[in-house]
């Protein structure tokens, strides 16, 4: 936009001079056309006359001879602004048009962000402890916290008193059962051909090649299926719920829920814990057969052996106890996929960056939580003997 000067109506080329007064005063007077298409003088030119004056304290400005002007006089102003308070000298804006002052005084109001020139600190030792402290403290606060709501929500449930949509419940169902059987089918079925090639080769030098139905039979009741299903849904799952909880926050979703009078446990957070809940222990079941079947590949295909031993084998090997243990682990590695992964969606941040991040703790943490439950259950076993 161009501004013309009041009562002045002299079209040429943009010019500027510079008149000393006396006790340091200089007059910077500016005539002629300063737009863009003029091309007057730049501020560089104005600056360094200005600064070949030695004991200046003051500038002032006359714009009677200016004819009109754009953001090229603008910024030509701005350049001897900035530079002479750099140099200590005062600036009277007073003769200036009023649009230009008003422009030179809100370009010049804006302070420079303080952290655009701070250096980067470490903190001390010390320092550092006390924030991963106080870090720590607040993340189990907040944890055990949400772990309670969710125990209350399931009990809800448990007395018909939850609210909730079951269509919710049947999405998640879904999502958690039969969309992973083709990941749960590969993986099952290569731990098995895993576990009887392992064990192969070391009972193989005995003739006791037999005893491969043994070890996977076990091995996937036990241990194998639980802990690789489990791990399965948290980097499938688990991350998933992260990631919606995740994005209703930065859409705000998850206020409007509270705002109109609904539980986010309740409506967001129970249908997936009660979704793991029910499929895991399906899921487990569906690994050991495949695990077994697995194995079974490998022991005929490779040890000679024939379907109805590794059958019969595999049969005598493993009780109920075994299944007992294994199915007991998921129904608990389920509920950890699930909290963890509502956990650190609801904690997440506004924006996409902080999504992402949220969906990555939600599978460490639920993984790091499976191999210690998994130990913890090892250890209860081996003491009472089962």
């Amino acid at each position: 936009m161009t501004v013309v000067s009041d009562g002045i109506s002299d079209r040429t080329a943009g010019a500027y001079s510079v008149d000393m007064r006396p006790e340091g005063v200089a007059l910077l007077s500016f005539s002629g056309d300063w737009t863009l298409q003029a091309k007057p003088p730049g501020a560089g030119a104005i600056t360094s006359d200005i600064g070949a004056n030695t004991g200046l304290r003051r500038i002032g400005f006359d714009t009677g001879a200016l004819a009109t002007w754009d953001s090229t006089f603008v910024t030509a102003i701005l350049g001897v602004v900035t530079q002479s308070k750099a140099a200590g000298i005062d600036v009277d804006l007073a003769g200036l048009p009023a649009g230009a002052q008003r422009l030179v005084t809100l370009a010049t109001a804006v302070p420079e962000r303080q952290g655009a020139r701070r250096t980067a600190t470490r903190d001390g030792l010390l320092v550092g402890l006390g924030k991963w402290w106080l870090s720590a403290q607040k993340s189990m606060l907040e944890t055990v916290s949400f772990v309670g709501e969710a125990t209350i929500a399931l009990l809800r449930f448990c007395t018909g008193r939850a609210r909730f949509r079951r269509v919710d419940l049947m999405i998640a169902l879904e999502d958690c059962g039969p969309k992973a059987l083709p990941i749960v089918t590969l993986i099952s079925v290569l731990i098995g051909l895993i576990l009887a090639f392992v064990g192969a080769i070391q009972l193989r030098q005995f003739g006791a090649q037999i005893y491969v139905a043994d070890l996977v039979a076990i091995a996937m009741a036990r241990e194998m299926a639980a802990i690789m299903t489990g791990i399965i849904m948290a980097g499938r799952t688990g991350a998933a719920f992260a990631a919606q909880l995740g994005t209703m926050q930065v859409n705000e979703e998850t206020d409007a829920f509270r705002t109109l009078g609904f539980s986010p446990m309740e409506f967001l957070v129970l249908p997936r814990m009660l979704a793991l809940i029910v499929m895991m222990p399906l899921l487990c079941i569906y690994a050991n057969i495949l695990g077994i079947i697995g194995g079974g590949i490998v022991g005929v295909l490779m040890l000679d052996l024939t379907p109805t031993a590794y059958y019969v084998e595999t049969i005598a090997s493993v009780s109920l106890t075994d299944f007992g243990i294994g199915i007991s682990k998921s129904v608990i590695f389920g509920i950890v996929v699930a909290l963890a992964g509502c956990l650190k969606g609801l904690q997440s941040g506004r924006s996409a960056s902080a999504v992402g991040d949220a969906a990555t703790s939600a599978v460490v943490l639920s993984i790091v939580m499976i191999i210690v439950l998994d130990g913890f259950f090892a250890v209860v076993t081996s003491v009472i003997g089962i």
